[in-house]
């Protein structure tokens, strides 16, 4: 535990970026961010949150502020090797973890495990081996009774029932195998992210190697799944996350190779996903090296964030609630190198952005009437951060 604090802390002294430890300092970008500090002064006491690391001691544990965006090291909550992304139950009584590994228990495969969550402590309760190796996400269904794994280097993906929290052995598997014209990302198929339909009547596995998304009907009680359809996207794109609108029919897919979005229709009926536009993250002088990231979009549906990765950006919309159609509000600075994932607080007052190559996790206070986002944070150390989850 201590010694992965210490090689963290190391890093502080080589930092460029801005350094701040009170509301008052970082609410000084605009007055609309000084409403943020004023607001966070009656939200609740502290909130324990944990940080997946690709690093060998796995999750982290810190004690989050939002009085004062303050985010304290507390130590190491699970010795779960390379933990690509945690997600909780729907009651928060587990937390899920995948790791990107190339063996497990004598088998060449990646790690599902999950946990109990007391008081902001975690217990191992189960770890089993997921169909093939690079396991780096895994999403729990709304019932919480089953839970997909997607395989990245392996090419598959995976499903799990759950019962008291422990994983059963794995149920379903599939292996993809069609393949994109991007020869360095897309020799081979990539599952990369899981995903239900806000009814839970359909499950979605994002393949970043074959530009689709896989659409399922899956069978909580038992953890079966059954094909149901397919939704291609643009050539070399690389659809990399999904995630649902609250309005009920509309998803965001990031396309990580081509660092665009296809903004989605989503048909209740079937399940199907039809492309309604696409959006072009990229400032037009840009022409280097892209990864597009992630996306977080606020509990009202206001307002939706991308964060884009090697030219190191957020980029902030404000969404249509009816049509889920984006308006682009700014682009900003995403406070350090490669953001692997971003997240808001639980008051929608700050965004946490955790940038994998820099070590550290970046904060910023966020105006919730305009859903701007400050150009100035803070930095705290965190060793490779890959995924944030607030208790």
């Amino acid at each position: 535990m201590v010694s992965v604090m210490n090689r963290t802390s190391q890093l502080t002294s080589r930092r460029k970026f801005l350094m701040t430890s009170s509301a008052a300092t970082l609410a000084a970008a605009s007055p609309s961010i000084a409403r943020s500090a004023a607001f966070v002064a009656s939200a609740s006491p502290r909130t324990r949150v944990f940080v997946a690391s690709s690093a060998p001691d796995g999750i982290l544990a810190y004690d989050w502020d939002p009085q004062t965006a303050g985010l304290t090291a507390v130590g190491v909550a699970a010795s779960v090797p390379k933990v690509a992304w945690i997600a909780f139950s729907p009651a928060r009584e587990f937390v899920y973890s995948a790791s990107e590994l190339d063996m497990f228990e004598g088998k060449p495969t990646g790690e599902v495990a999950s946990l109990r969550h007391t008081a902001g402590n975690l217990n191992p309760l189960s770890a089993r081996n997921s169909a093939s190796v690079g396991t780096c996400q895994v999403a729990v269904d709304h019932t919480g009774q089953m839970l997909l794994a997607a395989d990245y280097v392996g090419a598959c993906a995976a499903s799990f029932r759950i019962r008291d929290g422990k994983l059963s052995e794995l149920v379903w598997s599939e292996h993809y195998t069609v393949h994109g014209p991007n020869p360095d990302r897309q020799s081979t198929a990539h599952a990369h992210f899981a995903s239900y339909s806000p009814d839970n009547r359909f499950a979605y596995v994002n393949d970043l190697g074959g530009d689709c998304i896989h659409i399922y009907k899956p069978d909580p009680a038992t953890a079966a799944m059954t094909p149901a359809g397919i939704y291609r996207g643009a050539p070399g794109s690389g659809a990399r996350t999904l995630h649902f609108h609250p309005n009920g029919h509309t998803a965001y897919c990031m396309n990580e190779l081509a660092s665009t979005v296809d903004v989605l229709e989503w048909h209740k009926a079937d399940g199907r996903l039809t492309l309604v536009t696409r959006i072009d993250l990229l400032p037009a002088d840009y022409h280097g090296p892209t990864r597009g990231c992630d996306t977080v979009i606020t509990r009202d549906g206001q307002f939706v964030y991308f964060a884009n990765r090697d030219d190191n950006f957020l980029y902030s919309f404000s969404a249509d609630f009816q049509s889920g159609a984006l308006t682009p509000i700014a682009r900003s600075n995403c406070g350090g190198k490669t953001p692997r994932y971003f997240t808001l607080d639980p008051t929608e007052r700050w965004m946490l952005v955790a940038n994998q190559d820099s070590n550290w996790i970046s904060i910023f206070a966020r105006d919730p009437g305009t859903g701007k986002l400050a150009d100035d944070g803070k930095n705290v150390d965190a060793l490779a951060p890959m995924c944030i989850l607030f208790t």
